[in-house]
């Protein structure tokens, strides 16, 4: 790949990144039942807090995926550095969505009778399928990586 289209990608990944980070210090401010809560109160809420720490495997993935382009970047793509950074990208996506499922459950479990959870439950279906799809894609891409590697690395002994 062209070093320019990579820089682009890694700007994408980047600019994805803030966008998130800016939604999740903002929304927590306009939800519903913040509206009569001062700010301590609803930075310290649990599901808030959940969601923060919920927050954590997606951005590794991110981060691992800004690494894995800057292998590609350097030509490293056929390494072992790279196998790990799709493994470490795929068990990111299964715990996020993990975690999701769980916020999906306690939500719907344990929700206020007097408030309608389906939109909070169809966001969670949505994110559970996307990162779903990531963990299958980073899984598929890390098998076909390491026979690669495999393959490199005994063309490599027998030259």
């Amino acid at each position: 790949m062209k070093k320019v289209s990579i820089v682009f990608l890694q700007a994408v990944i980047v600019l994805l990144g803030m966008v998130i980070l800016a939604i999740l210090i903002r929304v927590p401010l306009t939800e519903g039942r913040a509206t009569n809560l001062d700010l301590l109160s609803i930075y310290t809420d649990p599901l808030i807090l959940y969601g923060y720490a919920t927050s954590i495997a997606f951005f590794v993935a991110l981060y691992k995926a800004f690494r894995l382009l800057g292998y590609i970047g350097q030509n490293k793509v056929f390494s072992s550095k790279s196998v790990r950074t799709l493994r470490s990208i795929k068990y990111c996506a299964i715990v996020f969505s993990i975690l999701i499922v769980a916020a999906g459950l306690y939500i719907r479990i344990f929700f206020d009778k007097d408030d309608d959870p389906a939109g909070f439950l169809a966001l969670c279906l949505v994110t559970i399928l996307a990162s779903v799809v990531v963990a299958t894609s980073a899984a598929i891409f890390e098998k076909l990586l390491q026979n690669a590697v495999d393959m490199k690395s005994e063309n490599d002994l027998t030259v």
